[in-house]
């Protein structure tokens, strides 16, 4: 009974902020504790049942294998990174991510073993804490993925695509897809007989012949998107001002209804928790990125997210250390 009211609090909360409002980072927490909850609730019950137990056994012996295999699929995926994308340190981060958990791994198996109580000690506190970062990880990871796949498709009055980087002047892949993905929403709502307009926003970087919305708008211009139809904005900087700058844009043109953010699927849920703390009312829509740069890219919005909102650590980790006091009490 115990463990039923423990996943229904947290189901609760998450209902509720959805409800109230999906952009609500506290969302995120709020699925990953249910999820957490949900494990043990079948797992406590499946103590004396066949049928819950064996689906739940192979779940966690998969779960593990899937856990000793992540740190080589990382760095993987960091050497592919290193060798298309080139040696920033955003590039970096899968590769540090799967030396950072290899060597945990190895230590938490190594010290384990040792009769010093301080190795042991460190060993455990590392393993835990590396627990807890990777429940706020996979949290966010699948309730971006939530996100970026439910609400409003059409029916937008303005659409605002944010920059990405230009190669001297020529738009990359990233940039393009998420105008590729603004593009298609533009021409539904056409066909619907609404009249968008889309905002391209983008400042002029160091290593850039023009602005990035400069680029961007001679790319729709190409595609018979006519001139009216495009605003420029170029002179943000930052995904906050990408959006600050551009619903101002809007807003002298009276267009002050639904509004849609377009960019890449990673950046999606930390770019509608940014709109969300400014006061905007938008919705934020993903385009397709290249396989190889999602998981380095995913990883540094993770660190983002955290530096920039440390309220979600307090959240989770007293609600996970109450819920494991609780659940202490279940015979």
């Amino acid at each position: 009974m115990l463990a039923a009211v423990l996943f229904l609090i947290p189901a609760v909360f998450f209902v509720y902020g959805i409800v109230r409002d999906r952009r609500r980072l506290s969302n995120a927490v709020w699925l990953g504790i249910a999820l957490v909850m949900l494990l043990l609730l079948l797992a406590e019950a499946g103590r004396d049942n066949p049928v819950l137990s064996l689906p739940l056994l192979l779940a966690f012996m998969l779960a593990v294998v899937g856990l000793l295999l992540l740190p080589l699929a990382l760095l993987a995926n960091g050497m592919v990174m290193v060798r298309r994308e080139g040696r920033s340190l955003g590039n970096l981060l899968s590769l540090l991510a799967g030396l950072a958990l290899l060597g945990e791994m190895v230590y938490f198996a190594w010290g384990i073993s040792q009769p010093n109580d301080w190795v042991r000690g460190s060993a455990i506190g590392l393993f835990l804490v590396s627990a807890y970062i990777a429940f706020l990880f996979v949290s966010l990871l699948l309730y971006s993925v939530i996100y970026g796949r439910t609400g409003r498709r059409h029916g937008f009055d303005g659409i605002v695509v944010l920059g990405a980087g230009l190669v001297g002047s020529r738009v990359p892949p990233l940039l393009a897809s998420r105008l590729d993905r603004a593009l298609r929403l533009y021409k539904r709502d056409l066909a619907a007989g609404r009249s968008p307009v889309i905002v391209v926003s983008g400042g002029q970087g160091a290593d850039e012949d023009v602005s990035e919305a400069f680029a961007m708008r001679q790319y729709l211009l190409e595609r018979d998107v006519p001139d009216d139809d495009v605003v420029l904005e170029d002179q943000a900087t930052t995904t906050e001002e990408n959006l600050r700058y551009s619903k101002e844009l809007l807003a002298e043109r009276g267009l002050n209804g639904r509004v849609v953010a377009v960019t890449n699927n990673y950046h999606v849920f930390r770019t509608a928790v940014l709109s969300r703390k400014q006061g905007l009312r938008l919705q934020v829509i993903g385009a397709p990125t290249a396989w190889y740069f999602v998981p380095s890219a995913f990883l540094r919005e993770f660190v983002a997210l955290l530096v920039r909102n440390p309220v979600v650590h307090g959240l989770a980790c007293a609600v996970l250390m109450a819920g494991g006091l609780a659940l202490t009490q279940i015979s």
